[in-house]
């Protein structure tokens, strides 16, 4: 699979390194992928401690940032960034919709002008689909870190909030983590994904 390393453009830091990973984190960039790769470049003065190791695009491009090895503070639990993978896929999360016209924006103000997804959860009620090129090259992403660091390739398959989460070896969401996390958004389809996996 064809994987843009951006880190040998851009001096990206880092924490630490662990070669032990336990599990694949799944989040969402919130806005569109070149936005968000110029506000993980330029944000904290070139010194962006918050980085996902790869993003994947609604169009299947996929990014790295960092080597999956390294780690920096994209969680709040050391130990989660030390052994966790984090994936991010581009999307805008939740959208509220312009009243006047057939538009939405996201919580930066940026104009969406697709087919939004409607479901109420976490006190929002429209959301950018995910692609099936985006869940596709995950598929292929999640299986080839699982067969290096030795990850289960299974799926805690859902986006709610569960307790001890930390200690799931598989491909989780932020959201499993704690409520205040919205992604990835109920638009996701794990079954989708799971069915990938089975057959990768």
């Amino acid at each position: 699979m064809e994987v843009q390393n951006l880190s040998t453009y851009n001096e990206f830091k880092t924490v630490g390194v662990s070669n032990i990973k336990k599990q694949i984190i799944l989040t969402d960039s919130k806005r569109g992928y070149k936005n968000y790769i110029n506000s993980l470049i330029y944000r904290y003065n070139k010194k962006n401690l918050y980085l996902p190791h790869f993003l994947i695009t609604k169009d299947g491009e996929v990014f790295q940032f960092i080597e999956p090895e390294s780690y920096t503070n994209y969680m709040d639990n050391e130990d989660v960034n030390r052994f966790g993978i984090i994936i991010s896929l581009e999307n805008y999360n939740w959208l509220k919709k312009n009243p006047l016209e057939d538009t939405y924006v996201n919580w930066i103000g940026d104009i969406y002008k697709q087919k939004a997804y409607e479901k109420k959860w976490r006190d929002h009620f429209f959301w950018d689909p995910y692609t099936d090129v985006q869940l596709e090259k995950l598929s292929l992403l999640i299986t080839e870190l699982c067969e290096k660091f030795n990850i289960p390739k299974k799926c805690l398959g859902n986006n709610v909030k569960h307790d001890d989460v930390e200690y799931f070896k598989g491909v989780v969401t932020r959201s499993n983590y704690d409520f205040i996390y919205k992604d990835v958004n109920p638009s996701f389809n794990f079954k989708r994904l799971e069915e990938l996996l089975e057959n990768e």
